[in-house]
């Protein structure tokens, strides 16, 4: 059984009312239907397809949708037009009504195509494994597929390397677990003979291997407060060249693709809000902090996935959204990146938290075996 992480109801929010049974089916019936017609579910439609099944008559699903109405979980948008899910209906379903989630042979079939794992193709990298993750997650959902590479801070590193430009600049190549390169321009007041960098380098890599970037950020930083660091050349250039290298530490590679799937779905008919959300997901500093606050970085790795429906995103421009993530840990250590979906609240909920967890895990493998090679 899939974990899905319930969001608690925030301050100045009401508890929902819980319908019975009856309530229950007919809320799950109207989401599907509304899933498929982007439409306001009318009672009459519900008769024709399900009172049979149900035992139900239509007077009787009329009320029942009556209530949910009155409980805040559904609401209709016309007069004399049928009801939708509010934000509220929707989580009540996904905390609720899922029961046990599982992933269809399609998807599966779809995912090992994707990874190569149909057919023992190798993945190269992991920057490609988080691309074609990306690319994937947006196929599956006909909505946005986000990969977040794990922050620089938490990555061990492995290997560095720095390389003359012209005009005073420095290429620094760190690599850091599981061979991820980041490649980083610096500019300096100050220039380097080749062999001078050569030799900070494999200082470095002596000294520093396996240490992460936070922690050889505050040894660098303890050292420029130590006298010998003024009287010896070798940390001094270290001391130079590592605070400018790793002072964006925590940034992290963000891999979108399926921005356009949005533009053709009814649910963002309003081109003002489409135009915000359209900037709010090309924003990657304000995207790596929205999925900061939605997918906590303490998960175990074990499946657990967020869901943030409408009005519990906190940014504006997402409060006609869901968003699905799922974190994924590297190599077993303390590096962690986060996958999702966003799209629509109008969104295949039982599926996508099925596939995003599905994926994470599957990411997570791939990056921490051999397959992910530089």
């Amino acid at each position: 059984m899939l974990q899905v992480n319930r969001r608690l109801v925030r301050d100045g929010e009401k508890n929902t009312a819980i319908p019975d049974s009856r309530g229950q089916v007919i809320l799950t019936a109207i989401i599907n239907e509304h899933f498929v017609t982007g439409e306001p579910v009318g009672s009459k439609v519900l008769a024709e397809r399900f009172a049979a099944i149900s035992g139900m008559s239509s007077a009787t699903i009329r009320n029942v949708m009556g209530d949910l109405e009155e409980m805040g979980l559904l609401e209709q948008p016309h007069t004399s037009a049928g009801r939708v899910p509010t934000d509220k209906g929707y989580r009540f379903y996904v905390d609720n009504l899922l029961g046990v989630l599982s992933i269809s042979n399609d998807d599966l079939f779809r995912i090992g195509e994707q990874y190569g794992l149909n057919s023992n193709d190798v993945i190269e990298t992991p920057d490609r494994l988080m691309e074609r993750t990306s690319q994937l997650l947006s196929a599956l959902s006909n909505n946005v597929g986000i990969v977040v590479s794990p922050s620089l801070a938490n990555d061990r590193l492995q290997h560095i390397e720095f390389v003359n430009l012209s005009d005073s600049r420095i290429l620094v190549v760190l690599v850091s677990a599981p061979n991820i390169v980041h490649n980083k321009i610096i500019r300096l007041n100050v220039t380097f003979a080749k062999e001078e960098l050569e030799r900070t380098a494999n200082y470095l890599n002596k000294e520093f291997v396996g240490k992460s970037l936070a922690q050889i950020r505050s040894e660098i930083m303890h050292l420029m407060h130590e006298e010998k660091a003024l009287f010896d050349k070798l940390l001094q250039t270290a001391v130079i060249l590592c605070s400018q290298s790793i002072e964006d530490e925590e940034a992290a590679e963000v891999f979108i693709d399926g921005t356009s799937n949005i533009l053709a779905k009814r649910d963002f008919a309003d081109l003002e809000r489409l135009r915000e959300l359209l900037s709010t997901i090309g924003e990657r500093s304000r995207l790596l902090q929205i999925l900061n606050e939605c997918a906590p970085k303490d998960a175990a790795g074990d499946g657990g996935v967020q869901v943030v429906i409408g009005v519990e995103n906190r940014t504006p421009s997402l409060r006609n959204c869901t968003l699905i993530s799922a974190p994924y840990r590297v190599a077993g250590g303390s590096a962690i990146g986060t996958l999702s979906v966003l799209g629509p609240t109008r969104i295949e909920y039982a599926r996508m938290i099925s596939i995003v967890s599905y994926v994470a895990r599957t990411l997570e493998k791939l990056m921490s075996s051999d397959i992910a090679k530089n």
